[in-house]
């Protein structure tokens, strides 16, 4: 059968298959018999068998004469005869089928050698190994199909997409180009109205502009002849204003004149015992008042044809004042004869008479009043002693100057370099005080203190010492103080709070170097007059811009300043000095008494009140003075400080008042309400920015 022959080649197909060549082990036995079951069994061959050997061997020739041994040798060999050989675990037969093709063509014979006994395997593994094939063909046809199908789809996908992609750039593009387009258009269309917007404002600007340039033509024209109408009218005034002006101080001088004659006719109070009091008080106001028109005359510019009518009148006054005095005086040197006739006729008669004894007569002392206030007609001169201290400390001041002339006047570079670090090593510190914390304030003090001692301190990122110069002590001294009053003129006068500060430092200066303090008090007096107090007197000849400086004003390029600047600083001089008479340094030694402590602010109040007040003078420094000092002062003096008030009100008030313009009332309202306040709550209250515990804690 041909089926026969064909039966060694499928073993021998069988037998190189993967499953033939897989290694059996000995011990399968020993494992299970079931595994070998079906290997004991005869062999049989399986259904699949023509399947397999068709498909796998089909490329194998098949040769008539290797089936006809086939044929032979299964004759001889039964397949269905069980094996000759003990059962042992399947065993792959060795078998090599030596056929040959000769070279001329001829086919050799098959010659098969068997080295062991063959064993057929069974029909179900032949079964399996089919099934296994077949599956893993079917398995890699539809594998590569499956491949095939995917991969075209993912081409075609790719492709899909790709154009997709492409035609949405194109729209992308598409809708960027129009949007862009529209844009363009947008903003063309936008410049182009804005451009037509822009003209037409334009155009409407011109015809603006040149009706505007009309108007403005005839207003020009209209400005400038009212201009040289006021300019005419304007220098007209001013001729007039100097010519009154003039005259006004002629007046002035002519009334300062008479006041000194009245001022002359006091020899004769002792030597007549008559009271010329009243010519002297209606004399000084009389001169006020004159002082006060040009005073106003000054800050308005010219007098008024009214300020010159009072003037006159107050001129025509004195003059029959004077011619009062005169009388009066006459009148009273002939009483004074008669009456010394009469004496001597009474004392010859008494000579003669001797009835009884006579009974002693006492001159009642004049009464005092609070302060120390004579209940007599006020003064205008200072007290010789007030005014002999006030000379001696100018004399100081001027000698310190000397001492230092030669440092002032040198010439040299490094003598002049030493000039200006002192100066600003004496001045910058007092410039730093402010209300600033206790600690710092310390830091300055001890800085000035050290510069006055000796000792090198920093400025200027170097050293300076007084010791580099022989006159650098007097300098810096004088000039200390100077800063000192001069803070007082400027920052004081504009800032109250910061009197105590200043005045702290000032007053522990002047406590360890007495001769920094004395500086200040000659400059305090020079600046301010008011501060002796002492109000200086108009002399013969002297010029009127001299006296006005005298008096405390500022004359630059022969202009005074205006009244409002003048109070402002001479208000702050007072504050300070107010300030400094109650505060004492509190690092320093509490065992030795203030050097200008608050005696000196009774004696100062005192006799402020025995002279005749100012017009807006005397009332604003009163004020600042109370109101800074006041309390320390009702601590200190109690009841005779509420007497002094009194006084002040009930007698004072009424002189300030008549001597007081209608419009310079301000300061001396303010006054009055100010004590009437403190009168009615009995205190005085404690000044703003006086320095507390706290502050030195801080």
């Amino acid at each position: 059968m041909p089926s026969e022959g064909r039966c060694w080649e499928t073993l021998q197909a069988l037998r190189s298959s993967d499953k033939g060549r897989l290694c059996y082990h000995r011990d399968w036995l020993l494992r299970g018999e079931d595994v070998l079951e079906e290997c004991m069994s005869l062999p049989k061959l399986s259904s699949y068998s023509g399947w397999v050997v068709d498909h796998v061997l089909r490329h194998t020739q098949e040769n008539p004469l290797s089936s006809e041994t086939a044929a032979s040798s299964g004759s001889t060999l039964t397949l269905g005869q069980p094996s000759s050989g003990p059962k042992s675990p399947v065993r792959t037969p060795t078998f090599s089928p030596s056929s040959s093709v000769t070279p001329d063509g001829a086919e050799g014979k098959h010659k098969f050698q068997y080295t062991e006994p063959m064993v057929l395997q069974s029909s179900r593994g032949i079964k399996v190994e089919g099934c296994i094939r077949m599956y893993e063909l079917v398995h890699r046809m539809r594998g590569t199909e499956g491949l095939r199908q995917w991969q075209e789809e993912q081409e075609r996908k790719v492709r899909a997409l790709s154009e997709m992609a492409s035609e949405q750039l194109k729209r992308f593009d598409e809708r960027k180009e129009l949007k862009q387009h529209k844009e363009f258009q947008d903003l063309r269309e936008v410049m182009e109205k804005s451009s037509r917007e822009a003209l037409g404002h334009q155009e409407k600007l011109k015809a603006e502009h040149r009706h505007r340039a009309k108007i403005l033509n005839l207003k020009l024209r209209e400005a400038e002849q009212q201009r040289l109408k006021q300019v005419e009218q304007e220098r007209l005034r001013k001729e007039e204003g100097q010519i009154r002006l003039r005259s006004l101080y002629a007046l002035q001088e002519e009334v300062l004149h008479l006041n000194q004659q009245l001022d002359a006719s006091e020899q004769h109070r002792d030597t007549l015992k008559f009271d010329l009091s009243a010519f002297r008080t209606r004399g000084n106001q009389l001169c006020s008042l004159v002082s006060g028109i040009i005073r106003a005359t000054s800050e308005n510019g010219f007098p008024t044809a009214e300020d010159q009518a009072v003037a006159e009148r107050a001129l025509q006054e004195m003059r029959d004042l004077l011619t009062s005095l005169q009388q009066e005086i006459a009148r009273a040197c002939e009483n004074k004869r008669r009456q010394d006739e009469e004496a001597a006729q009474e004392k010859q008669q008494e000579s003669k008479m001797q009835q009884g004894p006579e009974a002693p007569r006492e001159t009642p002392a004049p009464n005092q009043g609070p302060g120390g206030k004579q209940n007599e007609d006020l003064q205008v001169k200072v007290q010789d002693s007030t005014m002999q201290w006030y000379q001696q400390l100018q004399e100081a001041s001027n000698q310190c100057v000397l001492a230092f002339e030669e440092l002032t006047n040198s010439k040299d570079s490094q003598a002049k370099k030493i000039k200006m670090d002192l100066q600003k090593a004496a001045t910058i510190p007092v410039s730093q005080i402010s209300t600033i914390a206790g600690s710092k304030l310390k830091e300055i003090f001890d800085k000035i203190h050290s510069l006055l001692s000796g000792k090198p301190v920093q400025c200027g990122g170097h050293s300076v010492s007084v010791t580099l110069n022989p006159q650098g002590l007097d300098f810096v001294q004088y000039k200390l103080a100077e800063k000192f009053v001069k803070q007082g003129e400027e920052e004081v006068a504009s800032h109250h709070e910061a009197a105590f500060p200043i005045a702290v430092v000032a007053s522990g200066i002047w406590e360890l170097h007495p001769r920094v303090g004395d500086l200040i008090l000659a400059h305090l007096h020079r600046k301010c007059p008011y501060s002796v107090p002492f109000y200086p007197a108009f002399k013969e000849g002297m010029a009127l811009e001299d006296y006005q400086r005298m008096l405390g004003y500022q004359v630059k390029d022969s202009k005074v300043e205006q009244q409002d600047n003048f109070l402002k600083r001479m208000s702050g001089m007072i504050r300070l000095y107010a300030a400094i008479i109650q505060l004492r340094w509190p690092y320093g030694s509490r065992q030795e008494i203030h050097p200008h402590g608050l005696s000196h602010g009774w004696r100062w109040l005192a006799q402020i009140l025995n002279m005749e007040p100012l017009s807006d003078v005397t009332a604003t420094l009163l004020f600042d003075f109370l109101e800074v000092c006041g309390n320390a002062l009702m601590k200190q003096y109690q009841v005779q400080f509420w007497k002094m008030i009194l006084l002040i009100k009930e007698d004072y008030f009424p002189r300030i008042e008549a001597i007081t313009s209608s419009g310079q009332m301000g300061s001396f309202i303010r006054l009055k309400q100010f004590l009437e306040k403190c009168l009615q709550r009995q205190e005085i209250p404690v000044p703003k920015g006086f320095l507390t515990s706290s502050f030195w804690r801080s």
